[in-house]
């Protein structure tokens, strides 16, 4: 079952998806179409997430937040509740300030985060799950807003459970840990423009090296390693979801030369562009 609101003036977009059997993320793959982000919570028993071509175990009773550029396909859909919404109608990076979850639930060092739930937070969900559902036969003019909160309720709900499940953030207060979340925005961000520590660095009022001193702290991945990790990421994307050149890839993610991406793919991957792309194709 697929329930929508969506709002003309603003091309705001909510869809909820109760045991539906297509539900999948077609990520790159879907050119023109609105971005979307994506909240899935699996009511069922553990089964298995195909993520951009890597094969994952979701458990039972877990949240899974997913990003609009993320392909993704379930082995039980319809075991799965889903909330997805565009820019429009809750903008993640804008409120991240609000909800303090950007940087950690949808773009954080972890990912892909399996948010495991007990009995009270289960039953917790299950109640939203109820309101949203009833919330979305409602038409009148306070509905957008309706749904608005109740997904920051699910976001925050969220967030305090996978930060009580995060070592680093058990062990560390909220206060240092920050620092690695608004990195993780800002890579975001940026990361197709920006492929130096030092631009991270100066966005955060600290030295390169200060920085990485204080991810190794943290016991985090240096900040060099996570920028060269969602280069290479991104750039699989495309070579798996989208008929880019070597070259037109090179360029979009910021790159002088194709040459010069040539060698950063091959070092990293282990393998040529070509040679990658005959293995996915």
């Amino acid at each position: 079952m697929i329930k929508e609101y969506n709002d003309t003036a603003t091309a705001a977009r909510f869809v909820m998806h109760n045991d539906n059997k297509m539900l999948s993320g077609k990520g790159l793959r879907q050119q023109g179409s609105q971005p979307i982000n994506t909240f899935i919570y699996n009511k069922g028993g553990e089964q298995k997430v195909l993520i951009d071509e890597i094969t994952y175990t979701m458990p039972a009773r877990c949240i899974l937040p997913l990003v609009s550029n993320q392909h993704f396909i379930f082995e039980y859909p319809d075991s799965l509740t889903a909330w997805q919404f565009n820019r429009e109608f809750y903008c993640i990076v804008d409120h991240d300030a609000e909800v303090g979850c950007v940087g950690f639930l949808f773009y954080g060092i972890r990912h892909p985060m399996f948010i495991t739930l007990n009995d009270d937070a289960a039953g917790e969900m299950s109640h939203l799950e109820k309101v949203f559902s009833n919330e979305l036969m409602v038409k009148d003019n306070f509905q957008g807003e309706m749904l608005r909160t109740l997904l920051k309720r699910v976001i925050i709900n969220t967030t305090r459970i996978a930060k009580l499940q995060s070592e680093s953030y058990q062990q560390f207060p909220d206060e240092k840990m920050d620092i690695v979340r608004k990195f993780a925005l800002l890579l975001e961000c940026n990361f197709k423009q920006e492929h130096e520590v030092r631009f991270y660095a100066a966005a955060l009022n600290k030295s390169p090296k200060t920085l990485s001193n204080v991810f190794s702290l943290l016991k985090q991945p240096a900040p060099s390693v996570l920028i060269r990790n969602r280069i290479m990421l991104e750039a699989k994307r495309y070579f798996h979801y989208t008929d880019k050149s070597a070259k037109e890839v090179a360029y979009e993610l910021g790159f002088e030369s194709p040459a010069h991406f040539s060698r950063f793919f091959k070092m990293y991957s282990g393998t040529n562009i070509s040679a990658f792309k005959n293995l996915t194709g």
